[in-house]
């Protein structure tokens, strides 16, 4: 499968789900049905998998090259994948990373690694050599991915200059800095330099409000759910369409509250149970440590998707004249 050559991550980036059978083994033929049904919604700039979403941290090395070959098969030919590094120790991320080259991958969205939790921050050379071994492998445009401080896994305001100025491969950055104040100096700043370095945001929870700070894209799990939404709304502000960004932000509200309600490691957990609801999916299985929801809490999800005019016609809302 051939790449997207020269794909500069921007605009509306869904990161798909995997599907899964009873007896917790992929399930291919569900996760190719919901790979279609998202690279068909029309607007999208790539789709993500092994992130998050896809419980890349519950799958081993060769079930990641599974999904992306599947994926590939299934939509790499429509639409540019990018593919999730997630990998505690550095010669591992560097193995995943040409593993995705040779399988097509057209990005890579590169995660912190969990080891640098204890005090990372305090050595930014770490940073540096995971990087630099991720680089080594493949030439493929690179999202870095921004955790918050307070996580121990987000990268200081000059370490991540650093990184930015030493790889030029970094395309983009992902910012789940989970603070308003960083994320627009982020946007303003990233997206200036001389070499400009797109901020997709996923701050999904408040994500009008993030997106009207100016973010070139947005790189959001919860567009496994509602992609046609955040298209919708990512246009709108883009077009500076106030009314109508509020008019789609109304009927995305009810979901955030519900994705992103305390616990927050349930948020993908509750957008696969909603695409069995809305029929995407035959069922919502996860692995464990993950677990099942309960009767309340899938009643809270359907009457979500009902305020957010899922399930019935699911027509946006007109534009501003």
């Amino acid at each position: 499968m051939a790449r997207f050559k020269d794909y500069v991550p921007s605009g509306v980036i869904p990161a798909t789900l995997l599907a899964f059978r009873e007896d917790m083994s992929i399930d291919e033929g569900e996760t190719i049905r919901h790979l279609k049904h998202v690279a068909n919604v029309k607007g999208l700039s790539a789709i993500t998998v092994n992130g998050h979403a896809s419980e890349v941290h519950a799958c081993t090395f060769d079930e990641q090259r599974q999904i992306l070959a599947v994926s590939a098969a299934a939509v790499g030919d429509k639409i540019p994948l990018i593919n999730g590094i997630y990998a505690d120790g550095s010669i591992e991320a560097a193995k995943l990373a040409k593993m995705a080259a040779e399988e097509g991958a057209s990005a890579l969205l590169v995660f912190p690694p969990n080891s640098m939790s204890m005090g990372g921050q305090l050595r930014p050379e770490m940073a540096i050599e995971h990087f630099k071994r991720v680089t080594e492998a493949t030439d493929l445009p690179i999202i870095l991915f921004q955790y918050p401080a307070s996580t121990g896994l987000g990268y200081p305001f000059d370490t991540l200059l650093k990184l930015l100025d030493t790889f030029p491969t970094i395309r983009a950055i992902k910012d789940w800095c989970a603070d308003p104040m960083l994320h627009e100096k982020h946007t303003r700043t990233l997206q200036s330099l001389k070499r400009p370095v797109n901020v997709l945001t996923t701050h999904s929870a408040w994500l009008m409000g993030s997106l009207t700070m100016g973010a070139n894209g947005l790189l959001s799990g919860a567009g496994s759910v509602i992609p046609d939404l955040q298209v919708a709304l990512f246009q709108a502000i883009q077009a500076k369409d106030l009314r109508r960004a509020q008019a789609i932000n109304d009927r995305i509200y009810p979901l955030q509250q519900a994705f992103y309600a305390p616990p927050f490691l349930d948020m993908h957990n509750r957008m696969k149970e909603c695409l069995v609801m809305l029929g995407r999916l035959n069922r919502a299985v996860v692995r464990p440590p993950l677990m099942k929801l309960g009767t309340a809490e899938l009643n809270r999800l359907q009457e979500a998707l009902r305020h957010a005019g899922l399930g019935t016609d699911g027509a946006l809302p007109q534009a501003a004249e």
